[in-house]
């Protein structure tokens, strides 16, 4: 496990220099990675964006077909989510906590003029997770805990990935939101990855059932599905840069 871990570590810090040696190429990269992990977080919930939805949704300009408004608005709230947590992750002491829980419910909903986030009140019958989740009375003590875990001793001395898991895994068993649960879980487990300067972990819609038995599981089974989804987008990140390498190799007659 620990050699995968070294491995892992070892090439996105060739990815990461490959990406300073290239800014433009790097911004295109980020772009494309972005939309991709767009539409699978998405279609892990059921919801599936087309691409032009994807791409409008990320284009900061005014939509004029009311057939988008809906689909845009989820859209840039995601984008705006996932701006917020690499933003906190390239600070000092980023934000584990209930308050940036509750942020992020508020940014995917809209943002400002939305309602004020508040904890899910019942136990939803029907929904697309079906693994054990917290009584409403036990949420707030369920993420306090969760937040105390994250400041003891063995979580901080934890590989980053056993650190995202560990928490991703918490949080979903949690469960605070009747909606968005699942892309803030994963949200906040990203950012703990940004901060040792990983990727974002795209765990792909052919996965979705996979993912949703890990969190019926012990948090070894989520761990076993992130370190799948790692090695896949490192491959075509590798792959990706490759490709490009070559054809500016071409280009230039080498």
């Amino acid at each position: 496990m620990r050699t995968r871990y070294v491995d892992f570590d070892d090439r996105h810090e060739d990815l990461a220099e490959r990406m300073r040696a290239a800014p433009e190429l790097a911004e295109e990269f980020r772009r494309m990675w972005d939309l991709s992990w767009l539409y699978h977080e998405n279609a892990l919930e059921g919801l599936v964006y087309t691409s032009q939805e994807l791409e409008l949704g990320l284009a900061n300009q005014p939509v004029a077909d009311v057939n988008f408004v809906g689909a845009l608005r989820a859209v840039r709230g995601h984008a705006a989510a996932i701006e917020l947590v690499r933003a906190e992750a390239r600070t000092r002491r980023p934000k584990l906590n209930v308050s940036m829980v509750k942020k992020l419910q508020e940014t995917l909903g809209g943002g400002e003029g939305r309602p004020p986030a508040e904890w899910r009140k019942d136990m939803p019958l029907h929904r697309s997770y079906f693994h054990e989740i917290a009584q409403p009375a036990k949420i707030l003590p369920g993420l306090q805990k969760l937040f105390e875990l994250t400041e003891s001793a063995d979580f901080k001395a934890a590989h980053a990935i056993q650190r995202a898991t560990r928490f991703h895994h918490g949080f979903m068993q949690v469960f605070p939101y009747t909606d968005n649960s699942g892309r803030i879980g994963r949200l906040l487990a990203a950012m703990i990855l940004f901060q040792e300067g990983y990727l974002p972990v795209i765990i792909h819609a052919t996965d979705r059932q996979r993912y949703y038995e890990s969190l019926r599981q012990p948090e070894a089974a989520l761990r076993e599905l992130t370190m799948d989804a790692i090695e896949n987008g490192l491959a075509h990140a590798e792959k990706h840069f490759a490709a490009v390498s070559e054809r500016g190799s071409r280009r230039t007659g080498r």
